[in-house]
């Protein structure tokens, strides 16, 4: 990892994992679970994660802390988002996203694994009112 920024850099304890070119680092917290998650430049959720998946949006809450980077986030109503660190991040499942330009995006992302939706309020898939 690039040792110039302290955000990339290895933590102990944590179960690290890679998945689609993303790398997770997770910790067990209680019901939930804290993650670090390092989406590279050149991301995009519905080109690497789809194929994995099979659904065709992203289905889960993300909550958390964009900590570095741009992201763009689009749901299937059309409505965007534009996210540029530092910044706070709610994204409702049912949407595609990508990181914007040439640096990684780096999320601290709090989960409830398949439930976060539920678990926080949110609707199971995003949508006007």
């Amino acid at each position: 990892m690039n040792s110039a920024n302290p955000l990339m850099e290895s933590m102990e304890g944590t179960d690290r994992r890679e998945v689609a070119g993303v790398q997770l680092d997770i910790v067990r917290t209680g019901n939930a679970r804290v993650k670090r998650l390092v989406y590279p430049a050149g991301f995009r959720w519905s080109v690497r994660m789809k194929p994995i998946v099979g659904t065709d949006y992203c289905m889960h809450a993300h909550v958390g802390f964009l900590a570095s980077g741009e992201i763009h986030v689009e749901y299937a109503d059309g409505c965007i988002l534009e996210m540029k660190a530092p910044q706070m991040l709610c994204i409702e499942p049912g949407h595609d996203a990508w990181v914007v330009g040439a640096e990684p995006a780096v999320v601290i992302e709090f989960d409830f694994e398949g439930k976060t939706a539920e678990r926080l309020g949110l609707p199971e898939f995003h949508k006007h009112a």
